[in-house]
């Protein structure tokens, strides 16, 4: 099975997530505070990390940064606050997914599978590359270039691009991409979605390209647009 490591400095949520992850046959490991999940993330390459937000030495969020910046595995951030400026940061930092404390350890579980079937069928795939015109797109490597400048995005702002245009011109509402993106049907808030297209955006623009575009469909949703296809 999977090898899940769990980063929670409350003994008592760590053991009750180790129980239930070891009922479902994962190798678990924990780690207690953020220099020891760094840690035990170099040494065990687990497949999904349970990721409290407020831990000693380093918060969740670092955490979940420094993981980023060499691995695409599932992240799930656990907060025990739920305010909706701290759920869209983690998102928004290259997170997956997150649970609001108190949880059920059945919800946190189903998550788990969610997750971890989404990347099983992601790693089945064939090679995973999309061009259309000045932008090229690949998702074996998350690698978005335009006009071969290399434009840095959080795994889920690729994701939805990625998303968006293998399907040029077909409008997804908020709920589709969430639901499309995440894998499942998400817990979260669609706004979410808003503040994932609008830093996309920002940081699309930064290079030109003039024969595509992601559109706002007002009342409905978002689409890739693409000017060759009029042509």
């Amino acid at each position: 099975m999977s090898i899940v490591l769990i980063a929670d400095d409350n003994k008592q949520i760590t053991s009750i997530l180790e129980e239930y992850s070891k009922k479902e046959g994962h190798t678990v490991h924990v780690a207690h505070d953020g220099l020891d999940a760094i840690d035990k993330f170099r040494k065990f390459n687990p497949d999904i990390l349970l990721l409290d937000v407020m831990m000693p030495q380093m918060d969740g969020f670092e955490v979940c940064r420094e993981i980023r910046k060499t691995s695409n595995i599932p992240v799930i951030m656990i907060t025990a606050r739920g305010e909706d400026f701290e759920k869209i940061m983690g998102l928004d930092i290259g997170a997956d997914d997150y649970i609001v404390k108190p949880f059920s350890p059945e919800e946190v579980m189903a998550r788990v599978r969610a997750n971890l079937r989404r990347m099983s069928k992601a790693d089945g795939q064939k090679s995973q590359t999309l061009t259309y015109d000045n932008l090229n797109i690949n998702l074996d490597d998350y690698i978005v270039t335009i006009d071969e400048n290399v434009i840095t995005l959080t795994k889920k702002e690729l994701e939805i691009l990625w998303t968006l245009a293998a399907n040029k011109n077909k409008v997804y509402s908020r709920d589709n991409l969430l639901n499309t993106v995440w894998g499942y049907e998400y817990f979260g808030d669609s706004r979410t979605v808003d503040s994932h297209i609008k830093r996309l955006r920002s940081k699309l623009e930064a290079v030109s390209h003039e024969n595509w575009a992601i559109k706002t469909i007002w009342g409905v949703g978002y689409k890739f647009e693409g000017k060759l296809d009029e042509k």
